[in-house]
């Protein structure tokens, strides 16, 4: 049996339900954050807070005092312990705001839903073959105060995961409207060029993710270089190195851009220094 919490209690997961005037059901009002398990622990959960937190109040959704950033981390740690994630696992929150009304809400309440997953490994690993990627032509993504946040409205990520299927691809990058590169699907964007590391600033609408900033860090305090900028296809074509970064499965290396091929020395490199980081924060 899986269980989930909703309404604050952990509940038989069959028998969670929503209704007919869910606001993250009718209109896609609300956020969600993922947060690795790493040993049987959420990993990075001050980190994960701060972003909580900041969104929420970017969507103008009432946080109650109550739920304190001990009170949500012991909820989560329940979860995972109920639910035997052991080792290796992910768990999702999804925050919405809790109100009738239509396109304009009675109140801005909170409400929120926490799942979680067992994966078999805990420790975060790169992929043994490096993924395959290309541009996706179809939509770009706007600019606007919004874009850095993980809101419910994810068609655009849909699309273009749809579009990667039928061309045989493992993922796709989205373009901003300037047409610059910001992003892929479910990851961050990092390339490498002469032993230095780039990355989309997050003023050109690319997601501001957690494990964007970890990996920012952990260059900067082993003496890489580190540039958030603007890039464009160019680029992808003259880097030494490609790599997506996610809060659940780390970095992964890309292998191919069209005709471009890479290493993944760097990759490698930081994702030692991500592992003996996330074992550091589990054992204080």
């Amino acid at each position: 049996m899986n269980y989930v919490f909703h309404r604050g209690e952990y509940i038989n997961e069959n028998q969670a339900y929503i209704t007919r005037e869910n606001r993250a059901f009718r209109f896609g009002d609300g956020f969600f954050e993922s947060i690795r398990v790493y040993h049987g622990t959420p990993l990075f959960f001050d980190t994960h807070w701060s972003r909580i937190c900041d969104t929420a109040r970017a969507l103008k959704i009432d946080w109650p005092e109550t739920l304190t950033k001990d009170v949500l981390q012991q909820q989560v740690t329940g979860l995972v312990r109920r639910n035997q994630v052991l080792q290796g696992g992910r768990v999702r929150i999804t925050f919405y705001r809790k109100a009738l009304g239509f396109y304009q809400p009675r109140d801005n309440t909170l409400g929120y839903y926490i799942e979680s997953d067992t994966f078999p490994d805990s420790d975060f690993a790169i992929n043994p073959s490096g993924k395959t990627i290309d541009i996706y032509p179809e939509f770009r993504k706007d600019i606007h105060r919004l874009s850095i946040y993980k809101t419910l409205n994810t068609q655009l990520y849909v699309m273009a995961s749809l579009y990667a299927q039928e061309k045989g691809l493992d993922d796709v990058l989205i373009q901003n409207q300037r047409n610059a590169v910001i992003e892929a699907t479910a990851s961050n964007l990092f390339i490498v060029s002469n032993g230095v590391l780039y990355t989309p600033s997050l003023t050109e609408g690319c997601t501001g993710g957690t494990m964007r900033m970890n990996i920012i860090n952990l260059a900067l305090d082993n003496k890489i270089k580190v540039y958030e900028c603007t890039l464009n296809p160019q680029n992808l074509l003259s880097a030494d190195e490609v790599f997506l970064s996610n809060a659940i499965r780390g970095l992964e290396w890309v292998a191919a851009y069209r005709t471009k091929r890479y290493y993944n020395e760097m990759t490698g490199r930081l994702l030692q220094l991500l592992n003996d980081k996330a074992k550091a924060s589990v054992q204080r």
